[in-house]
């Protein structure tokens, strides 16, 4: 009887189909070329889009500024849609290079909970904010688990502010009123700094550590962080 079972190629067959399966495979595919290595640091840029409303909100706003030209200025550090601030209808010291949307936050809580927290809690009107500056190239501070990281300053994305002026001639600090024997001037710093949380992403204060026993950290990140 002729043995009817059907045989798989042999080693020269199997060859062959290996090499045409291969040769089918990369039809119609390219080779993708290698990714050439990033040299440019993520600096979370906004889009030109949203920045461009940022830019319309202010002036709506009527507020006086500059745009900044976008530049690098090392790793991980840059301006990109950054403004300076020149008049928000309270002067405000030592403030530079501020991006945007940290700069429209900063106005709405100027205008809307600084000014009328001092008229309202310490009965004078607000004369200066002095703010500790935004931009700075560096890494955070005063937290050891995060020291290799980049601050939100180092994209201009972060004001710091440390006191406030009033019109009958006081300054309240944080440094040395955020736990003033004066219920009021208490009530004042709390209430700015409750403000701050629903307009900035994260916000730090002297309850948060040493670092910034001195100042509000006031970060336009969407971190939904208030301490």
């Amino acid at each position: 009887m002729t043995d009817r079972r059907r045989h798989g190629p042999g080693p020269t067959g199997w060859m062959t189909v290996v090499a045409m399966a291969l040769t089918l495979a990369a039809c119609g595919r390219a080779d993708r070329p290698s990714s050439p290595q990033q040299t440019r640091p993520n600096l979370s840029v906004p889009s030109n889009r949203e920045t461009a409303q940022c830019l319309a909100d202010l002036r709506q706003l009527h507020v006086s500024f500059q745009v900044l030209p976008d530049r690098e200025t090392g790793p991980g550090c840059g301006l990109n849609g950054t403004i300076k601030l020149v008049d928000i209808g309270v002067p405000v010291a030592n403030l530079t290079a501020v991006r945007c949307g940290a700069a429209r936050a900063f106005i709405g809580w100027t205008r809307n909970a600084v000014a009328p927290a001092a008229y309202q809690l310490l009965g004078s009107e607000l004369a200066r904010i002095d703010s500790m500056g935004s931009y700075a190239c560096r890494n955070v501070v005063g937290s050891a688990r995060n020291a290799s990281r980049r601050s939100g300053h180092a994209i201009a994305n972060a004001i710091d502010v440390g006191g406030f002026v009033l019109k009958d001639g006081r300054r309240i600090t944080v440094l040395n009123d955020w736990n003033s024997p004066d219920p009021q001037v208490r009530q004042f710093l709390q209430t700015i700094r409750a403000s701050a949380c629903k307009r900035f992403g994260t916000v730090l204060s002297p309850d948060y550590n040493a670092a910034h026993r001195n100042h509000l950290h006031l970060e336009d990140d969407r971190a939904d962080f208030c301490r």
